[in-house]
């Protein structure tokens, strides 16, 4: 096995154990909490019963410290409707029912309103916003949105958006002769069969991801670069079956290889045919990505 395989099967196996694998980053930067506040954060327990369904993916938290958690809950609730928008969100309220500070409670409903979930006015409040002004491209807003009642919606709608971001990147990428990017496509190519043969799921999704995203950046086009995100989450969320490796698959991976070789012979319309076989790979997506349309 190649040091790099072996790094990243490392990796994979601490973040999937809970510890912070290297040059894992908080992913919302704020000053530690005072070692009163450093408690996990208590469920919204109130005469409402809806707001008691917190906490759903508790390991999607982990290690985002007190004001990750509190977004991570309070955003669940909002996307999932337990929040509404005829219920205001009181600073005060918030701050004792999860036993927070008030310091963090701001901090939290400033992140929030940066996607575009909550706005806060004067005389009026803090109030959830509706759907069509949250920020849908947001990582953490498709992470709750896929794990939530939308799920089905979410899922479908990110197959689409991959269906058109994904070939149109293969085909730019076959354009761009970056011959250190094609090189790390196939490690990645590399690691996900070693992964599968050794029925390491986590390994695989983690090469799968880096795989999608060096594709992308291979494509020379800032703006779809920005999208990179998008994919990187609908990998997280799909649960597999967009791949295969959650169930291995020696057809999956064959499409993988063939978009490193159409790249590396620069042929543009092979990329983005195994692209697109690639997605269609498994009947769960086919259920959800478009065929082509007849010319």
């Amino acid at each position: 096995m190649s040091t790099l395989a072996h790094t990243m099967m490392t990796a994979a196996r601490s973040a999937d154990s809970g510890l912070a694998g290297p040059g894992e980053l908080d992913r919302y930067p704020y000053a530690e909490a005072p070692a009163g506040e450093r408690a996990a954060l208590r469920s919204w327990e109130g005469s409402d019963v809806d707001l008691g369904r917190v906490s759903r993916r508790g390991s999607a938290s982990r290690g985002r410290g007190l004001h990750g958690q509190l977004v991570q809950q309070l955003g669940q609730m909002i996307v999932s409707g337990d929040l509404g928008a005829d219920r205001p969100l009181v600073p005060e309220e918030i701050g004792q029912r999860f036993e927070v500070s008030r310091t963090v409670v701001r901090e939290s409903l400033r992140v929030l309103e940066a996607k575009g979930l909550v706005s806060a006015r004067p005389n009026v409040g803090t109030r959830v916003r509706p759907v069509s002004d949250w920020n849908l491209l947001d990582p953490d807003i498709i992470e709750w949105r896929a794990f939530g009642p939308q799920r089905e919606d979410q899922r479908r709608e990110l197959g689409e958006l991959r269906w058109t971001i994904e070939p149109l990147a293969a085909r730019l990428a076959a354009g761009h002769g970056r011959e250190d990017i094609q090189q790390r496509l196939g490690d990645m190519v590399e690691i996900m069969g070693h992964a599968v043969g050794q029925g390491d799921a986590i390994t695989c999704s983690r090469a799968d991801a880096e795989f999608h995203s060096l594709l992308i950046q291979a494509a020379g086009n800032r703006m779809l670069e920005h999208l990179s995100g998008i994919v990187s989450a609908a990998l997280q969320v799909s649960g597999g079956p967009v791949t295969g490796c959650d169930r291995p698959s020696e057809a999956s991976l064959g499409h993988h290889a063939r978009i490193v070789e159409a790249l590396a012979s620069g042929d543009a319309a092979g990329a983005e045919t195994a692209m697109r076989q690639l997605l269609v790979v498994h009947p769960e997506v086919e259920r959800v990505v478009p065929a082509p349309r007849e010319h």
